[in-house]
């Protein structure tokens, strides 16, 4: 089985939805954090240790400004993950 570099989730809770990245490599937590303070619809980044079965022990978790359209945020979002492992699996 292949592992990819990272999953991410939507999670809608009432008061404030979030955007959840799980990294396979907990490691690159604060670059990928760093990564993707770019973006203009994020209100904040936190590095939370993460609760449940079959999860790593810490996930990003993004916070959006209001009135942003999560599904296409979270969108930009994997897409910016993915060109990043990407350059990053080419320049090992």
């Amino acid at each position: 089985m292949i592992m990819l570099p990272f999953r991410s989730e939507i999670r809608n809770s009432p008061s404030h939805p979030t955007i959840k990245i799980y990294l396979s490599d907990e490691s690159l937590d604060e670059r990928i954090k760093k990564h993707l303070e770019h973006f203009k619809e994020i209100e904040m980044i936190e590095i939370r240790e993460t609760h449940g079965q079959n999860r790593v022990g810490e996930n990003i978790t993004i916070f959006l400004k209001d009135h942003v359209d999560i599904n296409k945020i979270k969108s930009s979002i994997d897409s910016s993950l993915w060109w990043y492992f990407e350059e990053d699996m080419v320049d090992e």
